[in-house]
């Protein structure tokens, strides 16, 4: 029987099978991409929902596994050496899953290197820009009279979307024909932008036909179905 009573976050959340993966989330873009990951790879895991509206995040169980008070973060309980392993940041929640269990990362060093490459270019480019565009687009910031910040934003998001229509002008995914943990990271964010942010006509999304594409074979995944909705909202 694994023993996770050491670590604090249980006590908030208590582990019903502290035999799986202890998934603390909810379902953001950046969420969404822990979920995903563990729905494609078929790892038994344990979804719990980490409540925005109260404040989840700032309590001082979840800031024992994310001093960062950021989602999504999981506990481990089989980690390397058979010990629990705590981890924060959905790219290296992404890496630690495709080393676990051997999927959606290429085996070779160059496609391994390639494919966080283009896994950092999510999280440094694609997941805050799209964000700071959401914010000024959907919430708070749309009341700002002037418009310049959101149009700062619109720009960039529209020339990462460049860059990521043609990487995908002649391959399936973003590393060829096999799906990885680089498209895992990307289309959730291209998901909320073109859904959840109500921006496809702010970002000419009808420019983007091979974005587009790949964005609608995403979502048909079944894992991906399952996936965009774990943790369930009560």
């Amino acid at each position: 029987m694994n023993d996770l009573s050491a670590f604090a976050i249980t006590k908030k959340w208590p582990a019903q099978h502290p035999d799986r993966i202890q998934l603390y989330s909810l379902t953001t873009p950046n969420g969404i991409k822990a979920s995903v990951m563990l729905e494609e790879t078929g790892l038994p895991y344990e979804p719990h929902l980490v409540r925005f509206d109260t404040n989840d995040q700032m309590s001082p169980e979840f800031l024992t596994l994310n001093p960062n008070n950021k989602i999504p973060a999981i506990l481990d309980p089989n980690g390397p050496d058979g010990r629990p392993l705590a981890l924060f940041e959905s790219g290296a929640i992404l890496i630690y899953l495709a080393d676990k269990t051997g999927k959606f990362i290429p085996q070779d060093a160059a496609g391994r290197y390639e494919t966080i490459q283009w896994l950092m270019f999510q999280m440094g480019g694609i997941g805050p820009m799209f964000g700071q565009l959401g914010f000024f687009h959907k919430f708070a910031g749309k009341e700002f009279p002037d418009k310049r910040p959101r149009d700062r934003y619109v720009a960039e998001a529209k020339r990462l979307l460049a860059v990521l229509e043609g990487r995908l002008a002649t391959r399936t995914w973003i590393m060829g024909d096999a799906y990885t943990i680089a498209d895992i990271a990307t289309f959730p964010w291209v998901r909320t932008l073109t859904g959840f942010y109500e921006a496809n006509e702010l970002v000419g999304m009808a420019s983007f036909p091979n974005v587009t594409r790949a964005l609608d074979a995403f979502v048909a995944r079944p894992a991906v179905v399952k996936g965009v909705d774990s943790p369930k909202r009560n």
